[in-house]
């Protein structure tokens, strides 16, 4: 039994999540998978296998490579998928550890150059990451580490569950740093069931971990929705304080997140490409649209009035913005066709790039690792946000 069976609802209807925001009552209807999946005046033809509606057949996984039983999962060497090893090498090279933020700095920022508004959105913003890795765990956990046989890629999976431990302990000292209050600090940790745009997004997240009918695929794409869409948005709010100079160690942490979850994002899109038996395009389609809504409606409450450079409308137009480009990693055409609103977010990609004319930056790398790595670092299933296709 999931440890997360308390978010899960029946199959045949979502639940409804009615919360109190700032701007009054709000409803989010969080669909069942069986509804996500419920089209209307569909061809028998376009649901088969190559169809546009293609949702997969329970002997798929048996026929792909990365899922089939494999007696050398146990044995390493010699590596067979170096494009997946590439993967395990950079993150390795990128580790990094919550005592390396420095917080010192940031108390000021927070009491004297915040207004109140702009503390409800960031510290929004932080109590959905402080669960959220968890979440990501959850899953890595439960199923993908046991549903992946190549060990290429479980060394990935290894290895992103130990990172998104850290970021879920810089997140944990963050507010617990800048929220002093002890009631709100605890509404914060809590903000799964205390938050009702955050309960729809951990709801929406943990139905796919405990659905028993979802194949590897289809939750690829549902998982790489909430690394690339659910955190998208909050990334670019905290750069968006970087941009105007304040809160150095939450931005620094920002960067070394942002550039983890990228790589995080990427790896899904690459194993992805792996598979022989992909859902059809109109599955993947829906499965990122209703990621959008669902991050769309989380913004309405997350910011709630207008900030210097910043509000809801912006925030949406740039969660479809990189919605169109993960699916775009994902195989399939843009849907949004929209433009990137933040200039601050022009040059950044989840990726990360470097100043190196700054003292410390978050794309450091420990020495000799990389070249330790033997396939070749072309970023060709790369998830940017920074580039138009």
């Amino acid at each position: 039994m999931s440890n997360s069976e308390e978010f899960s609802f029946p199959k045949e209807k979502g639940e409804v999540v009615t919360y109190d925001s700032p701007v009054g009552t709000r409803e989010i209807y969080v669909k069942s998978i069986r509804e996500t999946f419920k089209f209307e005046n569909v061809k028998e033809e376009d649901k088969m296998e190559g169809g546009d509606y293609y949702t997969g057949k329970p002997e798929d996984e048996k026929d792909e490579v990365i899922l089939r039983p494999n007696p050398r999962r146990f044995v390493l060497f010699p590596i067979q998928y170096h494009e997946i090893w590439q993967f395990y090498k950079k993150a390795e090279a990128s580790f990094w550890t919550a005592e390396e933020i420095d917080l010192s700095k940031d108390l000021i920022d927070w009491d004297t150059k915040l207004n109140a508004d702009e503390r409800y959105f960031i510290s929004t913003v932080l109590a959905y990451f402080a669960a959220s890795d968890g979440i990501v765990n959850e899953n890595l956990l439960e199923r993908f580490s046991s549903e992946v046989q190549i060990p290429e890629a479980r060394c990935v999976y290894g290895f992103q569950i130990m990172i998104e431990n850290i970021h879920s302990e810089t997140y944990s000292l963050l507010l617990d740093t800048y929220i002093r209050d002890p009631k709100e600090k605890e509404r914060h940790f809590d903000a799964i069931l205390t938050m009702g745009s955050i309960t729809a997004k951990a709801k929406w997240a943990i139905r796919w971990i405990n659905d028993p009918d979802s194949n590897y695929a289809i939750r690829l794409v549902a998982f790489a929705a909430v690394e690339g869409i659910f955190f998208s948005g909050s990334f670019a709010s905290i750069f968006w304080l970087k941009k105007r100079g304040l809160m150095p160690g939450l931005t620094f942490s920002n960067e070394l997140i942002c550039r983890d979850e990228g790589l995080h994002t990427d790896f899904a899109c690459l194993m992805f490409s792996h598979l022989k038996h992909r859902p059809g395009r109109k599955i993947v389609e829906a499965i990122i649209v209703e990621a959008v809504d669902i991050e769309k409606e989380y913004f309405t409450d997350a910011l709630p009035a207008s900030l210097l450079g910043m509000n809801k409308d912006l925030m949406c137009q740039y969660i479809e913005f990189v919605a169109d480009r993960l699916l775009v990693s994902l195989g399939n055409e843009k849907y949004y066709n929209v433009t990137n609103p933040f200039d601050f977010m022009e040059n950044i990609s989840l990726a990360g790039k470097t100043n190196f004319f700054e003292k410390k930056v978050s794309d450091y790398q420990i020495a000799g690792v990389m070249s330790s790595a033997k396939a070749d670092d072309k970023d060709d299933h790369a998830f940017r946000l920074d580039e138009d296709f």
